[in-house]
């Protein structure tokens, strides 16, 4: 059984002290224990042993889940500054005695295209902060998919 929980955050007991047993990490995850000891066995989730005991950091756990973001929201990030989350972005290029691309290290095997992308960089002008920007559809079209070559 797990141990009791804070009333205040809905933490089980050692998971204010930064550590999750098996089972706490199970429910934290919301997935079975099987699970969890399926993704330890597989070398995707991160652990401790303590003496005789497994734990988790909440850090580790939350490196577990991915994050897959659609087409929409990543049209919607272009336009806002990845530091400081600013809306106003100056787009231009970096300068270089030529122009800047971005050259993918594996490509198909076969592209009857230039496998230099064109990049452009944008500047936020609250922080600073430089973001470089490529044709994701050309990129696409250049790296394998699902491993092949």
């Amino acid at each position: 059984m797990i141990s009791e929980q804070n009333t205040m955050t809905g933490e089980p007991g050692s998971a204010r002290k930064g550590w999750f047993t098996v089972a706490e990490a199970a429910q934290y995850l919301e997935v079975s224990r099987p699970t969890v000891f399926r993704w330890m066995k597989r070398g995707l989730l991160s652990f401790y042993k303590v003496g005789g005991s497994t734990r988790f950091t909440r850090e580790g756990l939350d490196a577990l889940v991915e994050k897959t973001t659609g087409q929409k929201e990543a049209e919607a990030a272009v336009g806002r500054c990845a530091a400081c989350g600013h809306g106003v972005l100056v787009e231009g290029r970096l300068q270089s005695t030529g122009r800047l691309y971005f050259h993918p290290q594996q490509t198909r095997f076969w592209v009857f295209a230039e496998s230099l992308v064109p990049t452009t960089a944008r500047v936020c002008v609250a922080c600073g902060h430089v973001q470089l920007h490529v044709d994701a559809t050309k990129l696409t079209r250049l790296v394998p998919q699902n491993g092949s070559t």
